[in-house]
């Protein structure tokens, strides 16, 4: 749980770090060719680079959550009883009638 969350905690700093510092640095002009650009273009493209790298930060994250071994977690037993007792209490007390009720609601 513990590799988890550690990759959990980088990822959303990433996701802080990288807009702003993009950000910071076509303002300040740090990066080569942002002082060519009207403050309207630079306003848009360091908008733009900042989204797209939050979305890429997403992407790797995704791509290493996936990447984790199915088996390495197991769901708690007693969770799961409760859960497959509360659906078939909830499935055995519904009637057809009760369903035509529900979705005349809807």
């Amino acid at each position: 749980m513990a590799g988890v969350m550690h990759k959990f905690l980088i990822a959303s700093m990433f996701m802080w770090i990288l807009p702003v510092a993009i950000l910071y640095g076509f303002n300040h002009n740090f990066l080569p060719g942002s002082t060519t650009l009207s403050p309207h273009s630079l306003t848009l493209l360091s908008g733009f680079l900042a989204v797209v790298s939050v979305n890429i930060v997403i992407v790797f994250y995704i791509c290493m959550a996936l990447k984790e071994p199915a088996d390495k977690h197991k769901p708690d037993a007693a969770f799961l009883a409760e859960a497959k007792d509360s659906v078939s209490k909830l499935t055995k007390g519904t009637t057809s009638s009760d369903n035509h009720a529900l979705k005349k609601q809807e």
